[in-house]
C-alpha cells in the first residue's frame, strides 16, 4: 500500500499501543503479578531492550534469529538486535552479573519486538512476563515454576486452566540410541507434533527398525492422558536408555506434585509434546484455556543455555504475554474516579490538593475554568469552597 500524508500515523502490522483506561489496568496487573513473584522470593531484573547479537543470539538463542530485528550500532559498527525473548538475557545476567549466587530466582517483564508474527498470535510487540530458577536441577524446582505459572493465571483472574506436560529427553534419548541418520530426526519430530499416525506408521516401517524400537517411537504419539499412562509407558520403554526412563519418572513426579498442590487442576501428560525442542533440555509444560487454539503460557527446563555464557547452570522457568492474558480476561473498563479542583493559587486549596494526592487520590486541576463539566473530565467529585473552607463534594 502506498504511503500518503493521511496514513503516515498508522502503526506497522502487529505493533500495538495501549490507550486509557486499559494502559493503567495493564500496568496495575503487571505490578500485581510482579508483587506475587516478589512474595515467592523472585528478584526483578530489567534486561536491556537492545544488545549485540553475538550475545543476544548466543547458544540455544540462535533459534530466535528469524524473530529478531537487527541493525548496526553507529558507535561501534557491530550488529545489534532488539530482544525477541528475555529468557536468554536473564540467563546471561545470572551467569555474569549474579554469578556468586548458588540459586537465583529471577523475574522480569518488558516488551519484545518480533520481526514476524508467532503462529496464531498476530502481535509483534508482546509484553512478556515470567520467572526463572537458576542453579537447581531438582524436580521440586520444576514443580515450583509450574505452580507459579498457575498462580500467575489465577491472579488475572483466569479460570478453567489446564496444563500439558511433556519431556524432550524421551524422544531425544530414543533417537540417539536408534542410530538413525540425522536427517530423519526432523521428519519424525514433525509427524509426532502433528500426531499423524498413518504417516508415522508408514515412515517407521520404511526405516526397518526392530520391533522394540518401532513401538517405542510409535507409542510416543499414543501415550497421552493422565498419570495413568505411566504404567503402560514403563512397560513400553523398559528396554529404553536410562535417560528415557529418567524422563518418564520426571514427568510423572511433576504431575503428581502439581496435582497434590492443585487437586482440581486438569493435567494432561503427552509423551510426544516437544515444544521448544531445539531450546529445552527436559520437562516442557504449557497452560491452556478451553476454546483457545494456542497455549496462554509456557515454559520448561533449559539447562544448556548457560554454557554459551561460560557458566553451565541448571535452569527452569516460564513466561507469558501479559497483554494477551489481559485481553482473555475480558476486563470491564475501570471507571477512574477523580476529584476536580478549581484553577486557583489559594494556599489552603493547594495544600489540600497536595494532601489528597499524597493520599493516592487523583486530583485534576480545572484548566477550563468551568467551561468543561466535571464528569466530562472524568471526575465524580469536586472541591468547592464553603464558609471559607475547601471541601470535597460528590457530584449529584
Amino acid at each position: 500500500m502506498k504511503s500518503s500524508h493521511n496514513n503516515r500515523w498508522l502503526l506497522p502490522d502487529g505493533i500495538e499501543e495501549i490507550l486509557p483506561p486499559d494502559a493503567l489496568a495493564v500496568e496495575q496487573l503487571r505490578h500485581k503479578i510482579l508483587s506475587l513473584y516478589h512474595s515467592w522470593g523472585y528478584d526483578l531484573v530489567m534486561p536491556a531492550m537492545i544488545e549485540f547479537t553475538d550475545s543476544l543470539l548466543t547458544g540455544t538463542a540462535t533459534t530466535l534469529q528469524n524473530k529478531t530485528f537487527t541493525l548496526i550500532d553507529q558507535m561501534t559498527g557491530k550488529q545489534m538486535g532488539l530482544r525477541s525473548d528475555m529468557t536468554p538475557q536473564v540467563a546471561r545476567i545470572d551467569a555474569h552479573q549474579l554469578s556468586g549466587r548458588e540459586i537465583s530466582r529471577l523475574c522480569y517483564s518488558g516488551h519484545l519486538i518480533h520481526a514476524r508474527t508467532d503462529g496464531l498470535n498476530p502481535s509483534r510487540s508482546p509484553l512478556q512476563i515470567g520467572a526463572e530458577i537458576f542453579g537447581n536441577a531438582t524436580i521440586d524446582a520444576d514443580i515450583e515454576v509450574v505452580s507459579l505459572m498457575l498462580e500467575t493465571l489465577r491472579s488475572i483472574p483466569l479460570s478453567e486452566v489446564s496444563i500439558d506436560l511433556g519431556h524432550v529427553g524421551l524422544f531425544r534419548g530414543l533417537f540417539e540410541a536408534s542410530g538413525l541418520a540425522a536427517n530423519v530426526e526432523q521428519r519424525l519430530f514433525d509427524m509426532l507434533q502433528r500426531k499423524s499416525l498413518p504417516e508415522l506408521k508408514t515412515f517407521l516401517g520404511e526405516l526397518q527398525l526392530d520391533d522394540d524400537t518401532y513401538q517405542q517411537f510409535y507409542q510416543l504419539a499414543l501415550l497421552n492422558g493422565g498419570v495413568e499412562i505411566f504404567d503402560k509407558a514403563r512397560d513400553v520403554y523398559r528396554h529404553a536408555p536410562a535417560s528415557c526412563l529418567a524422563a518418564l519418572a520426571h514427568i510423572e513426579a511433576v504431575a503428581i506434585g502439581v496435582q497434590t498442590l492443585y487437586p482440581d487442576l486438569f493435567i494432561h501428560c503427552d509423551l510426544s509434546e516437544l515444544r521448544g525442542y531445539e531450546y529445552h533440555t527436559g520437562l516442557v509444560f504449557a497452560a491452556f484455556l478451553p476454546g483457545q487454539g494456542r497455549e496462554i503460557a509456557r515454559g520448561g527446563r533449559y539447562d544448556d543455555i548457560g554454557k554459551a555464557f561460560g557458566v553451565a547452570r541448571p535452569a527452569t522457568g516460564f513466561s507469558t504475554d501479559l497483554l494477551a492474558l489481559y485481553q482473555l480476561a475480558q476486563p470491564t473498563q475501570a471507571q477512574i474516579s477523580a476529584i476536580l479542583a478549581p484553577n486557583s493559587s489559594d494556599p489552603s486549596l493547594l495544600a489540600m490538593v497536595r494532601q489528597l494526592r499524597d493520599q493516592g487520590e487523583r486530583v485534576i486541576t480545572d484548566l477550563s475554568n468551568g467551561a468543561i463539566g466535571p464528569r466530562d473530565q472524568g471526575c465524580a467529585w469536586v472541591i468547592q469552597q464553603q464558609d471559607d473552607n475547601w471541601v470535597v463534594n460528590e457530584i449529584k
